[in-house]
């Protein structure tokens, strides 16, 4: 028993467990005696039964090659079980250390921390932080003879610092703009790498080759800290730290969601200055590095001490074509210093932000131009015609993707009439949109013609077809004129358009479906339809019908039931109002149904009475002023106009006889009361009239001067078989506009 407890002594002792230290406290394990020869027998034995213990120990952990040393002398097996219940406790004892977090600061999970990698990061901070001696498995005793444990500890620390870059930059890659990047990086290093950072920006940030213009200037992006860092959040910390010269954590500026002070700080960086340097060496310095010291005092300014030793690391942030910006790691007293190798670390970080920052940057001009060509492509506003109301909604496929190939638009056309179209491009990227454009422009030129629906959609099909033989679209085209009531639509492959009734019925019309814009050889069908007063019809695009999870017609008939219910919430006897209509539908959209562009487009029709229309034909004779001057003001006498009498005269008077002029064929002369006076002129002639300054010796050219005075508003415009001249004159006393 007494060899057994000899020889567990010295694998124990060994193992790291404490013992006493020296040769006198050595020689007291052994008993005295009076044989000198035994005595070294018997100290011959328990070291051979020590190394018979050490060598499986050293084979575990990788200590040493296995198959040296002596093997066991007697008693081996006990002092192999002691052995090994002491390395057991000292295995423990090093967990617990470690599990402590000895220098580490607790932190949540998600919260500035490298998120995948919060155990390699709380290894990290424990690995910079100071260690009693024996905990981080450095080998007890005297450290004579092996490998010591110092050695294991600095390739652990090593390899976890890696582990830690790895987990870094993929939480700074995740970001896609730029405030994300910058908070990536930001939550990443602070406070496992350091214990405050400040980022700093170019302002402006230069976008790919563009060469900044004027000075440089940094603008303090973001910062982060801890709050507390040890003594330094207390007022009693952060008094001695200012007067020891280090810089006062507690006082640094926070900007972003957390942040204290809600204006960025600016640093102009001066030619040939210690700063400029610095950012032109690109690689990080230490604070404490020749000319590094000036640069971090020009940089935070004078308001902020700059920390002494290697307490700061200035990381230039270099993008693909010059710097971007630097980024300021800093470390409180309390924390070990930065080592050489964690320059190599910043390094890595800032070289992940700055190329991270770069493609941002330019992701953001790419969307941004983008968006401005989606925004130029669709109408800004929609025009106001007589007898209909319009609204209209856009939403992209995507956030991130804000360009697609769906397109609305409503055209006036002569006769109080109004287009209504509606069209989808394949697809929805940036040549999409650039094709939605062409044809859009197409379609407007087309109206302008007046065109029948069904011949719009054929010149459209062959415009497409010189596009590019992929060049493919649907497209519904349809015509209202509110003086008849009634509304002609043509379709090219589109969903058919649904009718609100005004008693709360919604109707999917039948339009026969036609082929897509684009396959070239096929005629399109129109169909003419009622379209009574109070009835509001919806055009949209398939993207609100149609989605991974439902098929277009059971979208259509959703689409149905929800215009029906939304009208018997407003009452059958008026129609719902018509922007609170379209959000309504758009709310039927589920989170999987954002698959596809979406374009929409209502028409309330309102229409013109009967009774607030006179209409007449005048034969191309020298009398036709004449007697169109009487049919006027027979027409204001009835409807109680006759404040209007003379001005409606001269006006009717001078177009009737430029038209009489030209005309082969008889004159239409159209008078509409709505909201304003709107005459209406036509004849055969296709050439329209251009107002011109006429000379003292002229005898005609003042007609259509006396018009642009006199009218609110006019206009020319051509006709497939002639022409349309019109003008308005605003209604007196209570008909007027407001």
């Amino acid at each position: 028993m007494e060899a057994a407890a000899r020889s567990a002594a010295g694998p124990a002792a060994s193992a790291g467990l404490p013992r006493p230290r020296g040769k006198a406290a050595a020689s007291a394990d052994v008993p005295p005696t009076a044989d000198p020869g035994r005595a070294r027998a018997r100290d011959g034995a328990a070291a051979r039964n020590a190394a018979g213990a050490e060598q499986p120990r050293a084979r575990e952990e990788g200590e040493g090659p296995a198959g040296e040393g002596d093997g066991p002398a007697r008693g081996g097996k006990g002092a192999a079980r002691d052995g090994a219940a002491a390395r057991n406790a000292a295995r423990a004892h090093r967990v617990r250390g470690e599990d402590t977090g000895h220098g580490a600061v607790p932190r949540a999970r998600g919260e500035g921390g490298a998120g995948d990698g919060d155990d390699t990061t709380r290894r990290l901070a424990d690995a910079d932080a100071p260690r009693p001696r024996g905990e981080g498995g450095d080998t007890a005793g005297d450290g004579k003879g092996g490998t010591t444990g110092g050695e294991v500890s600095a390739a652990r620390r090593e390899g976890d610092r890696l582990r830690f870059v790895g987990a870094a930059t993929r939480r700074i890659a995740r970001g896609i703009d730029l405030d994300e990047i910058v908070l990536g990086l930001c939550r990443a290093t602070v406070p496992t790498f350091s214990d405050a950072i400040l980022v700093y920006l170019r302002d402006p940030l230069p976008v790919g080759d563009e060469r900044p213009v004027g000075p440089v200037v940094l603008r303090l992006r973001r910062t982060d800290r801890l709050r507390p860092i040890d003594d330094l959040g207390t007022v009693e910390g952060a008094g001695a730290a200012g007067a020891a010269g280090e810089l006062d954590f507690s006082q640094l500026p926070l900007l972003g969601p957390q942040g204290d002070l809600p204006a960025a700080e600016l640093c102009e960086i001066r030619s040939g200055g210690p700063l400029a340097e610095v950012l032109r060496g690109v690689r990080p310095v230490f604070g404490s590095a020749a000319g590094a010291k000036e640069a971090l005092a020009e940089l935070l300014g004078s308001e902020h001490p700059v920390p002494r030793g290697n307490r700061a690391v200035l990381a230039p942030l270099r993008g693909r074509r010059r710097v971007i910006g630097a980024a300021v790691f800093l470390r409180s007293p309390e924390r070990p210093a930065f080592e050489q190798n964690d320059l190599l670390v910043a390094a890595q970080l800032a070289t992940h932000t700055a190329l991270g920052i770069d493609k941002a940057v330019l992701y953001g001009r790419e969307a941004y131009i983008a968006d401005e060509l989606q925004r130029t492509m669709l109408p800004d506003s929609l025009p106001q015609p007589t007898g209909v109301r319009l609204a209209s909604r856009y939403l992209p496929a995507a956030e991130t993707a804000r360009v697609g190939g769906d397109w609305y638009d409503a055209i006036p056309l002569p006769g109080s009439r109004v287009a209504l179209v509606v069209g989808d491009v394949m697809g929805h990227s940036m040549t999409s949109a650039a094709i939605m454009g062409q044809l859009r422009t197409t379609a407007q030129t087309l109206a302008q013609l007046d065109l029948p629906p069904a011949e719009v959609l054929h010149h459209l099909d062959e415009q497409a077809q010189r596009l590019g033989s992929d060049r493919m679209a649907t497209c519904l085209y349809a015509v209202y004129d509110p003086v008849s009531h009634r509304i002609t639509i043509a379709n090219a492959g589109h969903p058919p358009p649904v009718l609100l009734h005004l008693g709360g019925r919604a109707e999917v019309l039948r339009v026969p479906p036609g082929a897509p814009i684009g396959v070239g050889g096929v005629d399109f069908e129109a169909v003419e339809l009622d379209a009574p007063a109070g009835a509001t019809l919806l055009l949209y695009t398939d993207g609100l019908v149609e989605s991974r999870l439902r098929d277009v017609w059971t979208g259509i008939e959703l689409l149905r039931e929800r215009l029906a219910t939304t009208a018997q919430l407003t009452g059958l006897d008026h129609p719902p109002p018509l922007e609170a209509l379209c959000d309504d539908v758009l709310d039927m959209l589920g989170p999987g149904d954002r698959d596809d562009d979406i374009a929409l487009l209502a028409a309330r029709f309102d229409g013109i009475a009967p009774s607030d229309v006179a209409y007449w034909f005048l034969d191309p004779e020298e009398t036709a002023p004449g007697r169109a001057r009487r049919f006027a003001r027979r027409a204001l006498t009835r409807w109680g106009l006759e404040e209007l009498s003379d001005s409606l005269e001269l006006l009717v008077s001078e177009v009737v006889t430029n038209a009489v002029r030209y005309a082969e064929r008889p004159v239409t002369l159209r008078l509409l009361r709505t909201d304003v006076l709107r005459c209406e002129v036509g004849d055969d002639s296709p050439q329209l009239p251009r107002q011109r300054r006429a000379r003292d010796t002229d005898e005609g050219g003042r007609g259509l001067f006396l018009v642009n005075r006199m009218a609110r508003r006019w206009g020319a415009t051509r006709l497939s078989s002639g022409k349309v001249v019109w003008f308005e004159l605003p209604l007196p006393g209570p008909h007027e506009r407001r």
